[in-house]
């Protein structure tokens, strides 16, 4: 009798592995398309706004299917660049000061990176993601929607992030630390658009 039971017991212990292991099968990592996925921040002042864009070095997107399971990127801080001021001296100036450690200090962060620690899926296509943004050296969760579309060539993945840069110790003209700022103050949230492309 001893030996029908642990008999039993092998075989249900090998059906849930491999159980585990065509889930495992079942999960593609696409690299991202650097070249064609984009990345455009934007932020905000009193006075006005600012917007730009940050290059990708590198992501992934984990798809089982066509469902979203997981990702990552990694952007090029040292090349972020200013696009709504027309005048060369005005957006040296600004690119100058965006890199330098009043905020991203890109010389000694040139990247920043965010991975997915958790993917909810809302039905068609939509996702509430959950992850880890790192910047500055500095990782802080943060959660956002996101829409994911899929065709025989490619996984298309679009986000608004929006971003308190004071988690990452960006404090720069922040009313959260400075006092009497008047029209100089600047808005601690600023956003991430971003449009990732895989191939399949």
């Amino acid at each position: 009798m001893f030996v029908f039971l642990l008999a039993g017991m092998l075989v249900n212990s090998v059906s849930m592995a491999g159980g585990d292991d065509k889930a495992k099968l079942a999960d593609k990592t696409l690299t991202v398309d650097t070249k064609s996925s984009t990345v455009t921040w934007g932020a905000k002042k009193v006075t006005g706004t600012h917007a730009g864009t940050v290059p990708l070095s590198s992501g992934s997107l984990i798809v089982d299917g066509d469902k979203l399971k997981g990702g990552t990127f990694v952007l090029d801080m040292k090349n972020l660049t200013v696009t709504d001021v027309k005048d060369a001296d005005m957006n040296g100036k600004l690119t100058g000061h965006l890199k330098n450690a009043d905020f991203f200090a890109v010389e000694a962060h040139p990247q920043a990176k965010f991975v997915i620690t958790s993917v909810t899926a809302k039905g068609a296509g939509a996702y509430d993601i959950t992850g880890k943004l790192t910047i500055k050296g500095i990782t802080s969760d943060i959660k956002f929607p996101a829409t994911v579309k899929s065709d025989g060539k490619k996984v298309t993945a679009d986000a608004k992030i929006s971003v308190d840069r004071t988690k990452y110790d960006i404090k720069f003209r922040s009313s959260n630390f400075f006092e009497n700022l008047g029209d100089k103050a600047i808005d601690n949230d600023f956003t991430l658009d971003v449009n990732l492309v895989a191939n399949k």
